[in-house]
């Protein structure tokens, strides 16, 4: 499993850039399951096993929490929620209504820009799934999320997607190597990159449609095994 970097100390006045490096890291930790479903862990442990004051892991595991990954139990530390099948179906219903809203927006929207970026995303994918690396799809996966949500200029979708990003990503890594391939995965998020970058919305809306019919028949899969 991927062992998080450790993180030189930031200068002053970089509070935010630390309290994403320290959500960055920490989700990475969970989706990767370095820290593994019903895992107990502290603040106090978190800051030194990356080097960062307690702060800004506070503020990233609330952050955690929301989004389903933690719970914060008082006075006991933290728990890693564990992989729920029945969650991610119920979730699938929500997540496949909201990608298709923001891949649609994102290529009505982006900018010169953000379509060079999202090409850079497509051949970060295809490098991933050409080589298998699954570490390589998930902090991929992570970036083309944020890139997309900006780009398509929408906080409420973004912050419905939020929700359940992160709970889909350790679901698909905890599984894959049963059920789906790294490349197939890649491939699939690289064709909604592409749709984006050219600025067309009926296909990127059709590259999603294909990618969680994937994810629901690999999550039913997974149920059924």
């Amino acid at each position: 499993m991927a062992e998080a970097a450790r993180i030189v100390a930031a200068p002053a006045g970089a509070a935010e850039s630390l309290k994403d490096q320290a959500y960055e890291h920490i989700e990475e930790l969970i989706v990767t399951l370095a820290l593994a479903p019903g895992t107990t862990i502290s603040e106090a442990t978190l800051a030194k096993r990356l080097g960062m004051s307690r702060t800004p892991i506070r503020e990233a595991l609330q952050r955690l929490a929301r989004q389903g990954l933690v719970r914060i139990l008082p006075r006991r530390g933290l728990l890693v929620t564990d992989l729920d099948i029945g969650k991610q179906l119920r979730m699938l219903e929500v997540r496949r209504e909201v990608d298709r809203l923001l891949v649609a927006r994102a290529a009505a929207r982006r900018t010169p820009a953000q379509a060079a970026d999202f090409s850079d995303s497509a051949a970060a994918f295809a490098e991933a799934g050409d080589g298998d690396d699954d570490t390589l799809f998930t902090r991929t996966d992570r970036r083309f999320n944020l890139l997309l949500t900006s780009a398509a200029g929408n906080e409420f979708a973004a912050e419905a997607a939020s929700l359940m990003q992160g709970l889909s990503r350790r679901f698909w890594y905890a599984h894959h190597g049963r059920r789906s391939s790294v490349r197939e995965a890649a491939h699939l998020h690289r064709d909604i990159a592409l749709a984006i970058a050219d600025g067309d919305a009926e296909r990127a809306a059709a590259a999603s449609d294909a990618l969680l019919d994937h994810v629901a028949a690999f999550t039913r899969a997974t149920l059924g095994a």
